[in-house]
């Protein structure tokens, strides 16, 4: 289970790039997602998908009411920090929803929060 503090380390890491998904890339995005799972569990949500892109991916979330959430992070080459700072989160109908809600931004330590308030249909800015 990844904690926060594994993940704070790639903070300010430039990443590897080319035409194949560096190994680097592909340890964080295990670890993020495995932080991801874990918050689900702590919280009773779950992680229902993570779809995996070339440096970025995207995911959704649902909760005990199947209210989903979708969840995305930019390309970790080119927008660096913004996997951390700058987190697209939205409603979503299902999990295969990807036009959604309105577009929301979050930090990853605020994500909780954030999912608890597009769970219960509070917009929080």
């Amino acid at each position: 289970m990844t904690k926060l503090n594994e993940l704070k380390k790639y903070l300010n890491y430039e990443f590897s790039t080319g035409c194949y998904t560096g190994d680097d890339y592909k340890e964080f995005e295990r670890k993020y997602i495995s932080y991801l799972k874990a918050m689900c569990k702590e919280y009773g949500w779950e992680l229902v998908k993570a779809n995996k892109n070339h440096y970025e991916f995207s995911a959704f979330f649902k909760d005990a009411d199947d209210n989903y959430v979708y969840f995305s992070i930019s390309d970790v080459r080119y927008f660096q920090n913004e996997w951390y700072n700058h987190i697209l989160v939205r409603t979503a109908k299902h999990d295969k929803d990807y036009s959604g809600g309105q577009n929301n931004y979050t930090n990853l330590e605020s994500l909780p929060i954030k999912l608890h308030y597009l769970f219960k249909g509070v917009y929080n800015g």
